[in-house]
């Protein structure tokens, strides 16, 4: 029983109404036995009505098959509740497991993922703007730098209206005022590579991930500064590129190992490349950590299933997608230009384990 209505609550029933197709949400309204307005109460302000109240028109709504246009509303209230994800690769485990803790946020914040696989390609401002305007996307997570960017198009004042924050990775400088969330990958790979120094390697290579992309440069930065301080001279043909692929690092590996002094400590820029490195070591005979040592980045979840269990950076994936996305949250609840553009830096560690030891005389 609704009761009579005064002209502001046939007002206010009239603009809430307004969210719903009519048709369908009358035939829902007149089986419940309320008014429009409470049906319309219901989908979109739950706490606003009983429990008695609410189980009714749930009850009308599975009778019925009635479903409100989401988009038309979500158009009038300005959101969607979709975020894009813009990743490299969904196979790679390390991003599979960042995906986890962003989901996990998504769902506390009531947002649904959609997911862009560049498949390290770069992106443009006109694709990023793309992303927001043709799915109709509230934010985007940019998980590790692209470079280039499209600087000329995406202005310093326009990245700062775009609800985008970047993960995974130290932000370039081209996007340097977005917010990010990332270890100290330069500190990470120092710390990586002074290990094997520490335990007597001298001749360390390094397999990194492709030529145009900037999503290990800062481990490179890391190694090549780990290696001037100690005083140790990179080989030409040392810094090997491995495409960030199990196959690539193959390659990679067979030609520093066709070297006439071969190194006898290898730093991989990521597990998957170390995965593979280890691969090829053995298929030419060697054995890790006997003859070579490797060294890996992530510490995906097949690390310490590998033969020998990789020694390796561990980041806290689950930690960094569920930051990020309470910061993009926050960037969208509060406006995009809430002053919080600093990067978020959260710890790695160095996992030990047998796939590095001294090396052999």
């Amino acid at each position: 029983m609704t009761g009579r209505l005064n002209d502001t609550d046939r007002q206010e029933e009239e603009a809430e109404a307004e969210d719903i197709p009519d048709v369908s949400i009358t035939v829902v309204a007149k089986i419940a036995g309320v008014s429009i307005a409470t049906v319309s109460r219901c989908i979109n302000n739950p706490e606003k009505v009983t429990e008695r109240t609410r189980l009714k028109v749930q009850k009308a709504i599975v009778e019925t098959g009635y479903s409100p246009n989401t988009l038309a509303q979500s158009f009038r209230r300005g959101r969607t509740n979709l975020i894009m994800v813009v990743l490299p690769s969904i196979g790679d485990p390390f991003f599979t497991a960042v995906m986890h803790g962003i989901r996990t946020a998504a769902r506390e914040k009531g947002y649904s993922i959609l997911i862009e696989e560049t498949q390290h390609t770069t992106m443009t401002a006109d694709d990023i703007g793309a992303l927001l305007v043709s799915r109709q996307t509230d934010g985007i997570i940019l998980l590790a730098s692209m470079s280039p960017f499209g600087t000329d198009i995406l202005s310093a004042k326009s990245r700062r209206r775009l609800p985008i924050v970047v993960g995974c990775e130290k932000v370039s400088s081209d996007l340097a005022d977005l917010p990010s969330v990332c270890i100290d990958s330069v500190d990470a790979a120092k710390e990586a590579t002074n290990y094997l120094i520490a335990q007597g390697h001298e001749r360390i290579a390094m397999i990194y991930g492709q030529e145009s992309s900037l999503l290990t440069k800062d481990r490179e930065l890391g190694y090549r500064a780990a290696m001037k301080t100690a005083e140790l001279k990179i080989r030409d043909g040392w810094l090997v590129a491995g495409q960030l692929s199990i196959s690539g690092a193959r390659q990679a590996t067979r030609e520093l190992l066709d070297h006439t002094e071969r190194p006898t400590a290898i730093f991989c820029a990521n597990d998957e490349m170390a995965i593979g490195c280890l691969h090829e070591i053995k298929v030419a005979g060697l054995t890790v950590p006997g003859d070579v040592s490797v060294m890996g980045f992530d510490d995906i979840r097949y690390a310490e299933v590998m033969d020998p269990p990789l020694t390796t950076i561990g980041q806290p994936a689950d930690e960094i997608g569920e930051r990020v996305m309470h910061r993009l949250c926050k960037r969208i609840e509060e406006g995009r230009g809430n002053g919080d553009n600093q990067a978020q830096i959260v710890p790695h560690k160095l996992v030990i384990r047998q796939s590095v030891a001294k090396p052999s005389s």
